[in-house]
C-alpha cells in the first residue's frame, strides 16, 4: 500500500514541477525573439505533464509517468527549434 502512494505522490510531484518549468520557460521565450513554435512547445509540454500531475492524483500512475515522459519530449522539441 505504502509503495502505491509513494508512486502516486511521485507522479504528483514531477507533474507540478514539470507543469512549473515549462510555463516559465515558455514565459521567458514568448518575452524573446524566439520563433512561436518555441513558447508553444513549451506550454503544451506543461499542460501536458499538468494532466500527468492530475491522474497521477487520481492513482493512475502508470499513465500519470508515461505521460510524463510525452509532456517532457514536447518541452525538449521546442528546446530543439530554440
Amino acid at each position: 500500500m505504502t509503495d502505491a502512494r509513494r508512486a502516486r505522490w511521485a507522479a504528483v510531484g514531477t507533474g507540478a514541477l514539470l507543469t512549473c518549468a515549462g510555463l516559465a520557460a515558455a514565459l521567458l521565450r514568448s518575452a524573446g525573439a524566439a520563433p512561436a513554435l518555441v513558447p508553444a512547445a513549451y506550454a503544451l509540454g506543461a499542460a501536458v505533464c499538468a494532466f500527468a500531475a492530475v491522474l497521477g492524483a487520481k492513482g493512475r500512475t502508470r499513465r500519470a509517468l508515461w505521460s510524463l515522459i510525452a509532456g517532457t519530449m514536447i518541452m525538449a522539441l521546442g528546446d530543439q527549434f530554440d
